[in-house]
């Protein structure tokens, strides 16, 4: 029995492509309320995990800063 072969996987950002080059005047107003419902959504889920990376970030840095310091002592 043959599997049959995956789909290549879409690259990062191509939904964001392809959303971006989405015909907006096919929809109606109601259509274009909720996209942008769901985009704020989106747009506030994004900055949540940008926060969540950099403070992950900054506490990386903190402790590498720490280290550093107790090698030089």
């Amino acid at each position: 029995m043959l599997e049959e072969p995956a789909l290549p996987r879409p690259s990062r950002g191509q939904a964001l492509t392809d959303l971006a080059r989405e015909d907006l005047d096919l929809y109606a107003v109601n259509e274009l309320e909720e996209r942008i419902d769901a985009l704020t959504k989106e747009a506030a889920r994004t900055r949540q995990a940008l926060e969540r990376k950099r403070a992950g970030r900054e506490a990386a840095d903190a402790l590498f800063a720490r280290r550093q310091e107790w090698a030089t002592d």
